[in-house]
């Protein structure tokens, strides 16, 4: 082996591209490895390629809104699906593109092949070991697909090839409802496809919130079939894919797999780390720290499975970085330098369907309900909602019962992802409902529901005898009689 590096990275997805970050402000003694296409899984085939998918059916949708604004002439729309993908693969091109620039100039600091640990200071690369002082593992996940169904060829789509059909048919089964499944099975009905869902869970889009999962469930009942509690089945038949789930059964051109993803660590050698391996092949991971162990090697982003989001994605890649190179800059004869435990942000998780569902915090079910309110609003008649035509779904806040700090959120409501941000920033500033209360709401807006919601909490707090008489904080006289 030669000369050991300080880091050596594997994987160059957003985790791997935020180590990277951190990694060259401290040294140019790095490698950063990647198996497969460059540019990340958000770029590629997440987040941004299904998010222009959305877009196109939301805007397709809106025509159903028409008449009653007074608009004539919706039944004269269409749908071109294949030149809906072709606008969505060219958008994906130029997210790509943006994402290679952190990595086209980097030389030979650059590497494409499988990476495989051989310990906590080497890696082999396609046969060839390097010594290194630390190592970054960012090697993402990929859509969970059960190997039976690979026999049904290219006709079973996922995430990482829905975008790059030229066309669709015009029956489509989603198998699972979870955020992906959720998205993209009401973009392609939005679109004019046929869609059936099917999800063993009772939860749809992660929600916990019973009253709310119900009421996202009924929502998609109404653009499209949606079985749940039963594992789908395939078979094929005359005409297309069976998809069977307990007594329902229907017939499909295409099936997309969205049953979750799994991280990339097969065949990384993660057992040559002398660590305890969970029964998949995991080892522990300190969510401060990213650290294995006590080991100069960090798992980051979405291959560790703690939260596939992709700003959890670059907190991790950055904290990843920053204590690699703690690690590997240590001098010899001291002692191993700590690794920096950082605080991590409030949870924020978003869906994108519509109406959108946000989680913020925690989530009802991580709380005890003996110390815990519930400010509920419902968009049905909320204001600006109607005018919109957007007056679907409910907001519901969790408050501390004792003091009144805002402990979490979840909604299913429109414009959720403004919603979500606002409480996010305010359970992250431990907010209680009160001085929440005492921020400005505009009118006539959205967040006006919100305030509808903390209103409703603070009649129930501990203390509402006891209430401050108005939402807006008393001052003492100035003692300046021409400003008074």
């Amino acid at each position: 082996m030669s000369q050991p590096l300080d880091t050596l990275i594997i994987g160059a997805g957003t985790a791997g591209l935020a180590a990277l970050r951190e990694v060259r402000k401290r040294t140019d003694r790095y490698l950063i490895v990647n198996e497969g296409p460059w540019g990340t899984t958000c770029a590629r085939v997440g987040c941004m390629p299904s998010k222009a998918l959305i877009e196109a059916a939301n805007a397709f949708h809106r025509r159903h809104a028409f008449e009653a604004f007074g608009l004539r002439g919706a039944e004269g729309l269409t749908a071109d699906i294949a030149a809906v993908l072709q606008r969505v693969r060219a958008l994906r091109d130029q997210f790509v593109a943006g994402a290679l620039q952190a990595t086209d100039t980097l030389g030979a600091a650059r590497m494409a092949g499988r990476a495989t640990v051989l310990g906590p200071n080497a890696v082999d690369i396609d046969g060839t070991p390097y010594a290194t002082r630390s190592i970054i593992i960012a090697t993402g996940s990929r859509p969970r697909v059960p190997d039976a169904w690979l026999a049904f060829g290219d006709r079973i789509l996922t995430t990482d090839t829905l975008f790059e059909q030229p066309t669709l048919g015009p029956r489509v089964a989603v198998i699972g409802m979870g955020v992906i499944g959720v998205e993209i099975a009401q973009a392609l009905a939005r679109l004019g496809i046929e869609v059936a869902a099917f999800t063993t869970s009772p939860h749809l889009a992660g929600l916990k919130d019973p009253t709310l999962n119900a009421e996202l469930a009924a929502l998609l009942k109404q653009e499209m079939l949606l079985h749940t509690g039963a594992p789908a089945e395939l078979r094929e038949v005359a005409g297309g894919i069976e998809v069977s789930s307990g007594p329902n059964r229907v017939v499909v051109d295409q099936v997309i797999a969205a049953m979750g993803r799994v991280p990339n660590i097969e065949h990384l050698g993660l057992e040559t780390l002398g660590v305890p391996l969970n029964p998949r092949g995991m080892p522990a991971v300190n969510p401060q720290t990213q650290q294995i162990g006590d080991l100069p090697v960090f798992l980051a982003g979405d291959a560790n499975t703690h939260a596939p989001l992709l700003h959890e994605a670059a907190d991790e890649g950055h904290i990843a970085g920053i204590n690699a190179m703690a690690c590997a800059l240590t001098p010899a004869a001291a002692p191993a330098a700590a690794p920096t435990r950082f605080q991590r942000r409030t949870p924020l998780a978003i869906v994108f369907c519509d109406p959108q569902v946000a989680m913020v915090g925690k989530r009802l079910a991580d709380l005890d309900s003996a110390h815990t309110v519930t400010g509920t609003v419902s968009f049905e008649n909320q204001g600006r909602a109607r005018a919109a035509q957007r007056n679907r779904g409910a907001l519901h806040v969790y408050a501390d019962r004792a003091t009144g700090r805002l402990q979490g959120a979840e909604m299913c409501a429109p414009a959720a992802e403004h919603l979500a941000h606002l409480l996010a920033l305010a359970v992250q500033q431990k907010l209680t409902v009160h001085q929440l209360l005492g921020m400005p709401f505009y009118h006539p807006v959205l967040e006006e529901g919100l305030r509808t919601a903390l209103r409703d909490a603070a009649r129930q707090l501990a203390d509402a005898a006891n209430a401050p008489e108005s939402d807006l904080a008393s001052c003492p006289a100035l003692g300046v009689p021409a400003l008074e």
